[in-house]
């Protein structure tokens, strides 16, 4: 027997499927994730298949039968496109690296509106250009580990459990974390991070202003995240939106 279900959602994805329609892979505020088709999505005179693009926020309504992996979406409505993370080419990087993750590393049907909520302001926060859109990735990214389950401590070393401070030799076990520079100088083999990363990491998990750092150091930033994602999810190949909007 189907559900209806009316909910807002983000548009992860979108494939084509057959001759006019699509599959869409959305995070709704009320199912998690869900692929749905949109039938004859395709056509000129769809409406719906004009709407059902990546990062558009929308309310849809959506039959769910949980026989099927795929449902069926019958309409949507427009909340919010964000043009200017769609014109802007570092906004648009950014934006589509944040539903990348989002579809890559989340459940089907696994509820999260802290994360959901989380996904609409950093989208609009991009949109609206609050602040440059690699530093509010990094927030972003960091509250994402969160509620993946892997948090990153900045208060205590995640070997000895002592305050951490910024030190020139500070390190980084993909394991569990940052260290401070004592295990750092006694546990050989970790990563070693400066102490202006460190307290990069310590700004963006904070919100506090970043603006005084060089972006630059952001690729940095997101390279240690990639490689502690990869230390736990096996599955993870990287962020392929970062290769694509070079």
């Amino acid at each position: 027997m189907s559900e209806i279900i009316k909910t807002d959602a983000v548009v992860l994805s979108k494939l084509n499927y057959g001759d006019t329609s699509s599959i869409v892979s959305l995070y709704t505020e009320t199912d998690g994730k869900i692929s749905a088709i949109v039938k004859g999505g395709r056509s000129p005179k769809s409406k719906i298949g004009k709407i059902i693009d990546p990062i558009n926020h929308l309310q849809v309504i959506i039959y769910k039968k949980n026989t099927r992996d795929v449902q069926i979406l019958s309409d949507a409505n427009l909340v919010a496109h964000f043009l200017n993370i769609k014109e802007d080419l570092d906004a648009t990087k950014y934006g589509f690296a944040i539903i990348e993750l989002v579809k890559n590393l989340t459940a089907e049907h696994e509820v999260n509106q802290k994360l959901f909520k989380g996904l609409i302001k950093i989208l609009s926060l991009i949109n609206d250009k609050k602040e440059n859109p690699a530093f509010l990735f990094g927030r972003f990214l960091l509250f994402f580990l969160s509620e993946l389950g892997y948090e990153i401590s900045i208060d205590k070393c995640s070997i000895c459990g002592n305050n951490l401070k910024a030190k020139e030799n500070m390190g980084f076990d993909f394991n569990s974390g940052l260290i401070c520079s004592d295990c750092f100088e006694s546990h050989p083999g970790l990563e070693a991070i400066s102490a202006e990363l460190f307290e990069l990491i310590f700004c963006l998990k904070t919100n506090r202003l970043a603006e005084k750092f060089n972006v630059l150091l952001m690729d940095k930033f997101n390279l240690l995240i990639e490689r502690y994602l990869r230390f736990h999810i096996t599955d993870f190949k990287g962020i392929q939106s970062f290769q694509i909007y070079k």
